[in-house]
């Protein structure tokens, strides 16, 4: 009698290190893991940081940054990727050539530019390369207000102008863009998620208090990627991964982790592993 084999859901992050592991990869292995994915990692800097703010940030050669991507893809398979922190317009372009090389799809580029503690974390001469090589590759992006201010090159501060930067974003090459809204003034978050040739679809929600948001940004990205792995449509995985985080975010904010902004509590529903026949 034959056995049926099985596998994981794939999820590859490719982000930079947070020491202190509340964002970055650790914030995306965490999510991966509590969604029922299988994660792995190609690191493309190391930060030392903790809640209080980033205090420096090493980049990772550019050949071993393609060997983490290679040596993942060629043995155990990718079945979506998750984009994080990109230092530098040589970093951004040897992602690129590696989602090419390997046609890797079901992207979501999360354009980390500017830390919960206001730290910038990319060279300006990166950002057009990012817009230009990665927009088209990607699934959807998913800046939040600042992000987005300094994509479009003005300030957002309605829902309006939220709407425009998203069709800006469209029109420099984005296929969908996940706009995040977090950052507006009031008791209500709305999230704006645009694809090409759709009508704008809201989501709003209550705010929820807590001093605990470092990695919101990185766990929304990484929770898309997961259920996009598991076989969910772009709107459909935006909604679970909305779900996820606001679960988190309420299941952590009764909890000191250091003397800043602490992390999310991603096992705070922990699902057991995902497996798919080969």
């Amino acid at each position: 009698m034959t056995r049926t084999a099985f596998r994981y859901p794939r999820v590859l992050s490719i982000a930079g290190s947070d020491s202190g592991g509340g964002a970055g990869i650790q914030a995306d292995l965490k999510t991966f893991a509590a969604l029922g994915c299988f994660g792995m990692t190609a690191i493309t800097a190391l930060t030392a940081q903790n809640t209080l703010g980033v205090r420096s940030i090493h980049a990772v050669p550019l050949q071993i940054l393609a060997d983490q991507v290679d040596a993942v893809v060629e043995d155990i398979g990718v079945d979506a990727v998750k984009i994080g922190m990109l230092h530098s317009a040589d970093t951004v372009r040897t992602v690129a050539a590696a989602l090419k090389r390997h046609g890797l799809r079901k992207v979501v580029l999360d354009p980390v530019m500017i830390a919960t503690s206001g730290a910038k974390l990319i060279d300006d001469a990166a950002i057009d390369v990012l817009v230009r090589e990665l927009f088209p590759l990607a699934t959807v992006v998913t800046p939040n207000l600042d992000e987005a201010a300094l994509l479009v090159g003005r300030p957002l501060h309605s829902e309006a102008d939220m709407e425009a930067a998203a069709r800006h974003l469209i029109e420099r090459g984005a296929n969908a863009v996940l706009l995040k809204g977090g950052h507006l003034a009031g008791e209500t978050v709305s999230d704006l998620l645009l694809v090409r040739g759709a009508s704008p679809a809201w989501m709003r929600a209550p705010r929820i208090a807590s001093p605990n948001t470092h990695g919101t940004g990185c766990t929304l990205s990484s929770a898309i990627a997961s259920h996009l792995a598991l076989g969910a449509e772009l709107p459909v995985a935006v909604d679970h991964a909305r779900a996820f985080v606001r679960g988190a975010l309420e299941a952590g904010a009764r909890v000191r982790t250091g003397g800043g902004s602490g992390p999310l509590n991603h096992g705070f529903a922990p699902q057991a592993m995902h497996l798919k026949p080969l």
